[in-house]
């Protein structure tokens, strides 16, 4: 499949932006952990795209470690709404044009739409994430990542005193 070439990839590559293409079986079963196994990676470096969507119709991209989980007053003060909810598998089809398990962080986003990357994400030297088909994955620094979405970062995942212990 090393000559598959799919919207993300075309966006990347459109964009100057590095990455680098990988494939593991499309027998894998899903998760974050399986697919690091698959591609010898660790569960950290393996972003979750999520979607929500607030009670005022707004859809938002969230990303974070497979390994970890937004903290939803984190969450809910980046998005800036208290009434926030995982988006419908039907409404993430919707919004991204892709089905759960390996929704691309960046191509399919209209003009204001808004992208948030777990701060955790950026102390990685590389990240995988969805390419749009299950099992492909593009692996990208952060920083890149960051470019491709125009995302911004935040805590998203660790509580504040958390970090002020240096427990995470």
């Amino acid at each position: 499949m090393a000559d598959l070439i799919l919207p993300a990839h075309s966006y990347l590559d459109d964009c100057g932006i590095p990455f680098e293409r990988r494939s593991f079986p499309n027998t894998t079963e899903t998760g974050g952990a399986n697919v690091a196994a698959a591609l010898g990676c660790r569960e950290d470096q393996m972003v979750k795209t999520l979607i929500f969507e607030t009670n005022a119709g707004e859809r938002v991209l969230v990303m974070v470690g497979s390994n970890r989980s937004a903290i939803s007053g984190l969450l809910k003060k980046a998005i800036g709404s208290r009434n926030i909810r995982m988006a419908p598998l039907d409404v993430v089809k919707e919004t991204t044009g892709y089905e759960v398990g390996s929704i691309p962080p960046f191509h399919w986003q209209p003009e204001g739409f808004r992208s948030f990357i777990d701060e955790a994400l950026m102390k990685e030297e590389t990240l995988g994430v969805g390419a749009g088909q299950w099992g492909e994955e593009i692996m990208i620094t952060p920083e890149n990542l960051l470019r491709a979405c125009r995302g911004t970062v935040l805590n998203l995942t660790q509580q504040p005193d958390q970090l002020r212990q240096g427990l995470l």
